[in-house]
């Protein structure tokens, strides 16, 4: 059975919020919009056409960018690149915490776009 992803966000994880919300909202002329329902994350409105983008506050500090990829299959995507090389990290809420081959963290997680988004953007995997 095949199932479907596609790259959700861009997420600049940083132990500076604040001052990390200002710069890249200055700097990619995106506005900052702090996200009511979960408090860590400061959103960059349409930084990048399609992408979610968005800072998070993370509790180390270590500043870094993961992505995010969205799938209609969260156990057969995982699954998917885990035999790509990736290996597992952690779990959180309904996303799985992944390590990509060099080190990048990256997270799987269930449909978050509006449906017409999925559609036009997602890749089919067998």
């Amino acid at each position: 059975m095949s199932h479907r992803s596609r790259v959700y966000a861009l997420l600049i994880d940083t132990p500076e919020a604040a001052a990390a919300a200002s710069f890249w909202s200055a700097a990619l002329g995106a506005p900052a919009e702090p996200d009511p329902d979960h408090p860590q994350f400061t959103v960059l409105r349409d930084a990048i056409p399609g992408i979610v983008t968005a800072t998070q506050r993370t509790g180390d500090d270590a500043p870094r960018f993961h992505i995010d990829i969205e799938t209609d299959d969260l156990q057969a995507e995982t699954d998917r690149l885990l035999a790509l090389g990736a290996e597992r990290v952690t779990t959180w809420l309904d996303c799985q915490v992944l390590r990509a081959p060099g080190g990048h963290l990256l997270c799987v997680l269930p449909v978050h776009s509006a449906p017409e988004v999925f559609e036009a953007g997602a890749n089919t995997w067998p």
